[in-house]
């Protein structure tokens, strides 16, 4: 079953990738064509003129599978970037924190603690408000919003690191602390940050889409799956089929990540294996 599951998780990350990659060659219509005389025609909905909306049309008659196929290249470039920085700045100030110690440490653990003790999605939403709705701001959120993730992570793997044989050794014969930390340091915490990031960028996406769904996220014309979800809840009674596969979307894509962050953390760290 755990094979399956890892099978299932990288496949599905593939597919979402190779559509995202390969949106402008397989889209079928133009994501961001309006016409009101195809407004919210069900999925299969066949157009004369336009041929067919294999999964309908929302408010706007926009072809809602060309704006899924869209959608999964703003989503998945939110996660991934918002990892990536946020991973870049976590990891930084986690290795200064766990190397250096002393009062450096001290001031990087209660900044820490500080954000920490608000909620994630109310700092999210207050940083959001504060910078203004966009694509590069929602990253920019994302990111400021869980780099305390990978700072307390990499600083505890630094402190079990920094008295090691490897770091000592390197010491005695003379290497500066930047290389001891870039050199040494780094790579032994490089699987933690591999596996976090892989378990993160699932959970950013599900938070782009609450962004964007409340509308502070990716703002329109440009399709994310999370405002596609909010373009459909005023006629869901009458269109389920608008906010649905969108929806879709998001679930398969996050257990997707999610299931091969699972296989990641299960290969790269040999406590949880041997477990």
């Amino acid at each position: 079953m755990h094979a399956r599951a890892e099978y299932i998780g990288f496949t599905l990350v593939a597919l979402f990738l190779a559509v995202a990659i390969l949106g402008p060659l397989i889209q079928p219509h133009d994501p961001l064509a309006q016409d009101v005389a195809r407004r919210l025609k069900p999925p299969g909905y066949v157009d004369p003129r336009a041929g067919p909306f294999w999964l309908g049309t929302d408010g706007l008659g926009r072809d809602i599978l060309s704006r899924l196929i869209l959608g999964a290249r703003v989503s998945l470039l939110v996660g991934a970037g918002g990892a990536t920085m946020s991973a870049i700045v976590g990891t930084t100030l986690g290795l200064m924190a766990g190397y250096a110690g002393g009062w450096w440490d001290g001031l990087i653990m209660r900044i820490v603690d500080v954000f920490q003790a608000v909620p994630f999605t109310v700092l999210a939403i207050a940083v959001a408000v504060t910078l203004g709705p966009s694509l590069r701001n929602v990253i920019l959120v994302l990111a400021i919003s869980t780099w305390v993730n990978y700072a307390r992570i990499v600083r505890g793997e630094t402190l079990a690191q920094r008295n090691g044989e490897i770091v000592l050794a390197a010491r005695v014969i003379g290497a500066n602390d930047l290389r001891i930390l870039l050199r040494h340091v780094l790579p032994q915490v490089a699987a933690s940050i591999i596996v976090l990031s892989s378990l993160l960028v699932g959970s950013m996406i599900l938070f782009e889409a609450t962004l964007s769904f409340l509308g502070l996220g990716v703002q329109p014309p440009t399709p994310s799956w999370g405002n596609m979800v909010l373009d459909g809840i005023e006629p869901i009674r009458v269109a389920w089929w608008v906010s649905f596969f969108p929806g879709v979307a998001i679930l398969l894509t996050v257990m997707g990540i999610n299931l091969a962050g699972d296989w990641l953390r299960d290969a790269l760290d040999p406590r949880h294996r041997a477990l």
